[in-house]
């Protein structure tokens, strides 16, 4: 497996972790949630040098996680707003959260609480089965290939492994 070419990959994980798969993108993502649009804004919140921001920003534009909105002529300057498809990041974003919630939090609590809009509650994100509802865990999920799934994956050998012991 190629670094540079993860995005050619035959695995969701690795063509996700060739978008956001460094540091600095998901740090430019979480501030995206926050509503933070503009280079200065992201740089002052961040910390990040202006070549290292203005690469990931590039690269989440170009995957179309971004788009870039001009806001001023003179100079030329952008807001970088989350599409479609970057809003679909939303739960990945919330599933770090929430694991740094329950595994990385010091003695002064969670640096950031969450409310529902809808119901005014604060939460914990959690991730549920979308045809039953119940919440989901790694011990209560089987994994089989799917119509893209490369042949010699480790994935596809295991289950034809369950369907030869299944017709026996």
């Amino acid at each position: 497996m190629k670094w540079d070419a993860l995005e050619e990959e035959p695995c969701s994980v690795a063509r996700t972790v060739a978008v956001i798969g460094d540091r600095w993108s998901l740090l430019v993502l979480r501030e995206c949630f926050l509503r933070i649009r503009r280079f200065d804004d992201f740089q002052a919140s961040l910390g990040i040098t202006r070549h290292l921001l203005a690469d990931r920003l590039k690269k989440l534009v170009r995957f179309g996680v971004l788009r870039k909105i001009p806001y001023q002529e003179a100079p030329k300057r952008y807001e970088y707003i989350l599409t479609q498809k970057g809003l679909d990041l939303y739960p990945i974003i919330m599933s770090i959260v929430h694991w740094g919630n329950v595994h990385m939090v010091d003695s002064r609590g969670r640096p950031m609480l969450h409310e529902h809009k809808t119901c005014k509650k604060m939460f914990d994100p959690v991730m549920v089965c979308s045809e039953c509802g119940e919440p989901l865990s790694a011990k209560a999920v089987h994994v089989h290939p799917g119509p893209g799934a490369r042949k010699s994956s480790p994935v596809h050998a295991k289950a034809q492994e369950r369907a030869r012991r299944a017709a026996d």
